[in-house]
């Protein structure tokens, strides 16, 4: 054994702490971009944060010249801004006034919230303090639908009182309006309502009992069950088809915010689209020197100094990188619509196969910031907004072997053969195989039932049971 020195060359990826930056905030979406961007503002006095982002009307849009690639790049002109969305300053029940912390205007112009609502009653009730207290924190814990589906027991527990009190609660908040409020279930939704138009009969708490069996079309059991027959069970039925199963959600708890898109595609002329960046929600941020103006950085100490210069650093170094995450994401729009152009004539059931890999061909990027630049971003398309991820979609080969097809669009070919099914030709998975392949698209029949489920859509025999109940 002995020992030698040797002189090696080697070639490492190092990830510096800009680099590092650049990645995270190209996989950010713009509401993290903006906080994040937002705080270093803050926290970074070479910093000047410009006026607030806003979205953009997709209509409205400057003309521009056609550049070499044959895509159109927006001109460097201020687009009209538009709200796309509205975000209430909701509370939770028993905090505060009734108004939820909104301005007289919003009040006119907002309906209540559920919660709001039933509170306003509760305060009309002539049951004691404790249990219109214990109420009010009651319909705070009610979800959308309007149900608290938690037992009493477990509510007491929680709040550290007598169940007594909270079944009392309960009760108040169930003698509100809509009726069916503060159920625990499904049955005893539909009681409530019953109950409230004086039609919770024997035979119809008995079909509550059994609405699984009724989910089943299982008429003759009901009918046993019962002790009705047959046009009595159908009336029955049709009663609680007009009940509300769900009293909560005709009440907006909150505005959520539509969707704003990242990138724009739209038409210009017969022929030509175009796609550009929705600059309006992009931050705006410039580096600001006054600052350092007003330093005497002659007579600054040296941590002085190199405060100023780390910082000073920073700033340039977010401007650049936030001008690069922009390019990275049009470059990569511009990539996915240059092979998807069908998809922008005649919608999705023409999407082409897609995979990371194409798009990083096209553009000379690594397949994981294709990744990134497409995570959590929307585009804008005259067939409405997408995620940037939707136009992805593995490859199905054709029959013949000439050509593919995009899974998604074989979903959506799915899609429309069973919504336009009847209850006495309900397609069976094979079927579906068989008409797909009429259409030149072979697929087995587990991958139709896998894009079945993908899209929440029952199997045949459940939906066949369904639409004979829906006709009954």
């Amino acid at each position: 054994m002995t020992m030698r020195l040797d002189l090696r060359q080697s070639q490492n990826l190092v990830l510096t702490p800009q680099l590092q930056q650049a990645i995270r905030l190209l996989q950010m979406s713009t509401l993290e971009l903006n906080e994040a961007v937002g705080r270093e503002a803050l926290e970074n006095p070479f910093l000047e944060l410009k006026e607030p982002p806003n979205s953009v009307d997709a209509q409205q849009r400057p003309i521009a010249k056609p550049d070499d690639d044959g895509w159109r790049q927006p001109a460097p002109q201020a687009s009209a801004d538009t709200k796309l969305g509205l975000r209430s300053t909701g509370r939770a029940a028993g905090q505060g006034d009734d108004t939820g912390g909104r301005s007289f205007t919003e009040q006119l112009t907002q309906p209540l919230s559920l919660s709001e609502h039933l509170v306003q009653q509760i305060a009309l009730d002539q049951a004691s303090g404790p249990v219109r207290d214990i109420a009010c924190q009651l319909v705070a814990w009610l979800d959308q639908d309007g149900y608290l589906r938690e037992s009493d027991t477990e509510l007491a527990v929680t709040l550290g009182v007598e169940p007594g009190i909270v079944a009392a609660a309960r009760q108040a908040i169930q003698a509100c309006d809509p009726a069916g409020v503060g159920a625990q279930d499904l049955a005893d939704c539909l009681r409530l309502q019953l109950e409230r138009q004086d039609r919770c009969d024997p035979a119809m708490r008995q079909l509550l009992k059994n609405l699984a069996a009724l989910a089943r079309a299982e008429f003759s059991i009901l009918q046993r069950r019962c002790q009705v027959d047959a046009e009595d069970l159908q009336d029955m039925i049709a009663e609680i088809k007009n009940l509300d199963p769900k009293p909560g959600s005709s009440f907006g708890q909150q505005y959520i915010d539509a969707a704003v898109p990242d990138v724009f595609v739209y038409p210009i002329g017969a022929t030509t689209w175009r796609v550009e960046l929705n600059d309006a929600i992009q931050p705006k941020v410039a580096v600001d020197h006054g600052f350092q103006d007003h330093l005497d950085m002659d007579a600054a100490n040296k941590d002085t100094k190199t405060y100023v210069g780390e910082r000073l650093q920073a700033a340039n170094w977010l401007v650049k990188a936030l001008d690069q995450r922009s390019r990275t994401i049009l470059r990569v729009s511009k990539a996915i619509f240059n092979r998807q152009r069908q998809f922008l004539e005649d919608g999705p059931a023409s999407l082409r196969p897609l995979v990371l890999r194409n798009i990083a061909e096209a553009t000379g990027l690594h397949e994981s910031t294709v990744s990134r630049a497409t995570a959590d971003k929307f585009v804008a398309t005259p067939h409405g907004t997408f995620p940037l991820k939707y136009f992805f979609s593995a490859a199905l080969q054709s029959a013949g072997g000439e050509g593919e097809h995009s899974a998604e669009a074989i979903r959506l070919k799915i899609k429309r053969l069973i919504e336009g099914e009847c209850a006495k030709n309900v397609l069976s998975d094979d079927r579906i195989v068989d008409l797909l392949r009429e259409d030149g698209i072979v697929i087995a029949r587990r991958t139709v039932a896998k894009y079945r489920e993908s899209l929440n859509i029952l199997s045949s025999s459940k939906r066949r049971r369904a639409l004979l109940l829906q006709a009954s």
